[in-house]
């Protein structure tokens, strides 16, 4: 019990504090009002509209996009194995067809601009590159022979990120974070054709990096308290993932 000025007060009623739910409905607000700043997220997605428009006049048409930059840009473990090491980062930007393109850049919106207004640009860039780099390490793991491309590996990194935010109580997508993973990865599952290795690999990116920058929850992310060390294990998170795609294509060569 808390003493108060009018008597004593258990310690939930004690304080000022708003309720859980309030701070996430004003952050969702927030958010709304702030995404047209988040800069780093429109690039993102233009390149990817753009590098699309390319595979469609190289290919066969707006829905079946070809030509070479997409067979020298996608995803495919034994072509990695003869030194293409690039295609684990260009995939990330290729698409298969329109829809496919819609969907992640609609997801790449809805998820990506809160968590870059979160942790400011250049922050969310590294996490998004490394989600990438760990996506295309899962592709390869669980399906090392299949073509892949797509996003989505480096969009539910950055859902890993904000998973791991809202657990910190910094609530980027209003608190709605795991619903939103849980839902997409049971689309995952249940849908054919979609890389579920390419998923749960850039989840694990994101989250990881997120806990990196955070220091596993003992410091704020933003305005430059990641610090060196934050920096530094996000950038060995894709180290790593560099190193287990190395590990699996030497294995299949």
């Amino acid at each position: 019990m808390t003493v108060a000025p009018v008597g004593l007060r258990c310690p939930d009623h004690a304080t000022n504090r708003p309720p859980p739910a309030q701070v996430a409905r004003t952050a969702a607000r927030s958010v709304a009002i702030s995404a047209k700043n988040a800069y780093v997220t429109q690039v993102l997605i233009a390149v990817n509209m753009l590098v699309y428009i390319v595979t469609v006049v190289q290919g066969a048409g707006i829905n079946d996009p070809g030509g070479k930059v997409f067979v020298k840009g996608l995803l495919f473990g034994p072509a990695v194995a003869d030194g293409d090491w690039w295609r684990l980062i260009t995939s990330a930007f290729l698409h298969a067809n329109l829809l496919h393109l819609a969907f992640n850049m609609l997801a790449l919106w809805w998820f990506g601009a809160p968590v870059e207004l979160f942790l400011g640009r250049a922050r969310f860039l590294l996490v998004y590159i490394v989600s990438g780099l760990a996506g295309a390490a899962g592709a390869l793991l669980a399906t090392p022979n299949a073509a892949t491309v797509g996003a989505s590996g480096a969009i539910f990194g950055i859902l890993g990120s904000a998973l791991v935010l809202e657990r910190q109580r910094m609530y980027v997508l209003g608190g709605s974070a795991l619903a939103i993973i849980v839902v997409n990865i049971v689309f995952s599952i249940a849908v054919p054709g979609i890389s579920i290795g390419g998923h749960f690999g850039g989840l694990a990116g994101g989250a990881l990096s997120t806990l990196a920058l955070t220091h596993f929850g003992r410091r704020h992310p933003v305005h430059g308290q990641a610090g060196l060390a934050g920096i530094i294990g996000v950038v060995a998170v894709g180290a790593i993932a560099v190193v287990v795609s190395y590990w699996k294509v030497r294995g299949i060569v």
